[in-house]
């Protein structure tokens, strides 16, 4: 059996009573306790999660490709442990995927997953006006212990229009991920008039927007990726 927590909102817990695996970001353990002999260990990931060398193969070159790379660690442990992530002191969350649930996520934002979740990167098309880039980590729910932890940039905020059936527009610096069933990706929206061409925009040409007929549960930082590419004449 294996567990996700967090611990004073900037480490990520994970409980372990037998024999499990999970990945992690490069370099996130900073601490571990378990009885006797250290019973987990560290090795990283040349190609990818996937289990087939072919899809770890494709996936490795579509993360390279779409800067969706990320450095990935897997950690096996051979007995009941606790061992400790976390990363330059950002805040984690942690997700526990329902069977067919998908969650969206910046790669640089993604602290670790358990085996239950299905990894893969796919195309968004929509990053063109933002440091998001053109392709998203996904991850997908295949068993019952479908953990995912996600890294933020101070405390998060969690909008869904699942029971309101409102429509959700954010900052697409400031989204981190979302999630649903499927892969429930939003449509971006831009405000470019001739003010945008003279330097006086308002700062928020462009938005992502989930309408209400498309439930899901977005995940933002109160901070934005720099450099994003600026519509204007200065």
């Amino acid at each position: 059996m294996l567990t996700f927590e967090t611990v004073n909102e900037l480490t990520l817990k994970v409980t372990s009573t037998g024999n499990d695996t999970i990945f992690t970001k490069a370099g996130a353990f900073i601490a571990g306790d378990c009885g006797g002999n250290t019973n987990y260990r560290f090795e990283k990931v040349l190609l990818g999660p996937q289990k087939s060398l072919a899809q770890a193969a494709l996936g490795s070159l579509m993360r390279r490709v779409t800067g969706e790379n990320i450095p990935l660690m897997k950690v096996t442990m051979n007995g009941p442990s606790e061992t400790y992530y976390a990363v330059n002191a950002q805040h984690v969350v942690v997700y526990k995927l329902e069977p067919g649930e998908t969650i969206s996520v910046e790669s640089e934002n993604l602290l670790a997953f358990t085996q239950d979740c299905k990894y893969s990167v796919r195309f968004i098309g929509v990053g063109v006006l933002s440091q998001k880039g053109f392709a998203t980590t996904t991850l997908t729910g295949s068993g019952s212990e479908a953990y995912v932890a996600i890294l933020t940039d101070g405390n998060p905020i969690a909008l869904s229009n699942v029971q309101t059936h409102n429509t959700i527009s954010v900052d697409p610096d400031a989204v981190i991920c979302w999630m649903g069933d499927g892969s429930c990706d939003p449509r971006i929206t831009t405000d470019v008039n001739w003010k945008t061409f003279i330097g006086q925009a308002s700062g928020e040409s462009y938005s992502f927007e989930w309408s209400g007929n498309l439930p899901v549960t977005v995940i933002i930082q109160p901070s934005e990726r720099r450099g994003g590419i600026r519509i204007g004449i200065d």
